[in-house]
C-alpha cells in the first residue's frame, strides 16, 4: 500500500487497516512457521505497511492536538 493511500484515509480507517494487517501478519508469521508460506517477501511487505499507517495515524493525531 501506497503512502499516498493511506494519508487519505480517516483515523477510524487508519485503526482499523492497522487492525486488519496485523491480524495478517500474524498469519504469515504461523504460515512461516509451519513452512507453507509460498512469498516470503509478504511478511517483510506487511511489517513496512504497520509501519507505515501508524507513522499516518500518528501525525494525524498530533495534528488534531494542534
Amino acid at each position: 500500500m501506497k503512502a499516498k493511500e493511506i494519508r487519505e484515509l480517516t483515523l477510524d480507517e487508519l485503526v482499523a487497516k492497522g487492525r486488519e494487517l496485523r491480524g495478517e501478519a500474524f498469519n504469515v508469521r504461523i504460515k512461516r512457521a509451519t513452512g507453507q508460506l509460498e512469498n516470503t517477501a509478504k511478511a517483510k511487505q506487511l511489517r513496512r505497511d504497520i509501519a507505515r499507517v501508524e507513522t499516518v495515524l500518528r501525525e494525524k493525531q498530533r495534528e488534531a492536538t494542534k
